[in-house]
């Protein structure tokens, strides 16, 4: 009897609330607040992905400028001049294609080496090191019907591959398809299953329906960018409005102005990437 009771004061408690919301719905004004705009920053969004199955001969490199939180768009850096080089001293020139996008045609990922990154933009040099982190590939992908919060039947995906047993393993995958306006990302590490089959499941309320492709990207990664995607995630499941820990520093240093440092991480991966048709 006192659970019939308390459920019909929330249901009426709901109601309330929602009559409240509605009271209030048609004089509702859009406020954008007066948030403070920090100083402005180069972005390098310099990933080299060696997908299985490819030469990895085709890179691309990206660099552009912080923006304020309202604006409609993101500056573009052209005239950089940027080049990447092997520990054997051959070097690989991004050339720009399009405004704050280089490509390379000739680089040669080889798995375990280092890399240096250079790039000399706006009259400032910047450098970065990294090695090239293999993945082990993706064994299947299957999919299920699970329960969502409130009841709803979705379909779930799931992923698996084998963690090499001889080494510590660190990952980040992305999901990308027709319904994300960005790739939602997930980050990995072999802590308590090295040496195992490693499961992932991926969701999105009853966006995946049949016939959509989801595309899976699965990198292996270092430790340090690992940490660093790490705390960029955290960061941005958390209030957009909310003061940020601090700037989150990348691998980039900047050689003409140690404290004028540049946003972005310099990472070599090499991943597996499977289109996956939801039956």
């Amino acid at each position: 009897m006192n659970k019939l009771k308390k459920h019909i004061m929330n249901k009426a408690l709901a109601l309330i609330t929602l009559l409240f919301v509605f009271s209030f719905a048609s004089c509702e004004d859009v406020v954008n607040l007066d948030l403070p705009t920090g100083e402005t920053k180069l972005v390098i969004d310099a990933e080299i992905i060696w997908k299985k199955g490819t030469d990895g001969k085709e890179q691309t490199i990206k660099i552009s400028k912080t923006a304020p939180y309202y604006s409609g768009s993101t500056p573009k850096v052209s005239g950089a001049q940027v080049r990447v080089e092997n520990g054997n001293g051959d070097t690989f020139t991004f050339n720009e294609t399009e405004a704050g996008v280089y490509k390379c045609t000739n680089f040669v990922p080889v798995l375990n080496a280092d890399y240096k990154l250079f790039v000399d933009a706006e009259g400032q040099s910047f450098t970065a090191v990294e090695k090239l982190t293999s993945v082990t590939p993706i064994n299947k992908v299957e999919q299920n019907i699970v329960k969502d919060f409130d009841g709803t039947d979705i379909i779930e995906l799931t992923f698996y591959y084998t963690d090499p047993a001889d080494q510590t393993n660190y990952y980040v995958t992305d999901y990308q398809s027709s319904f994300l306006i960005y790739p939602e990302y997930e980050i990995t590490n072999d802590e308590f299953y090295n040496g195992n089959e490693i499961s992932t499941r991926y969701s999105h309320e009853d966006d995946i329906k049949t016939g959509t492709t989801v595309t899976i990207t699965h990198r292996g990664v270092s430790k340090n960018f690992y940490n660093y995607w790490k705390l960029i995630l955290e960061a941005s499941n958390s209030n957009p409005f909310s003061i940020p820990p601090g700037n989150i520093r990348g691998n980039i240093v900047n050689t003409t102005d140690a404290t004028n440092f540049a946003l972005g991480y310099f990472r070599l991966c090499e991943a597996d990437q499977v289109p996956y048709l939801v039956k």
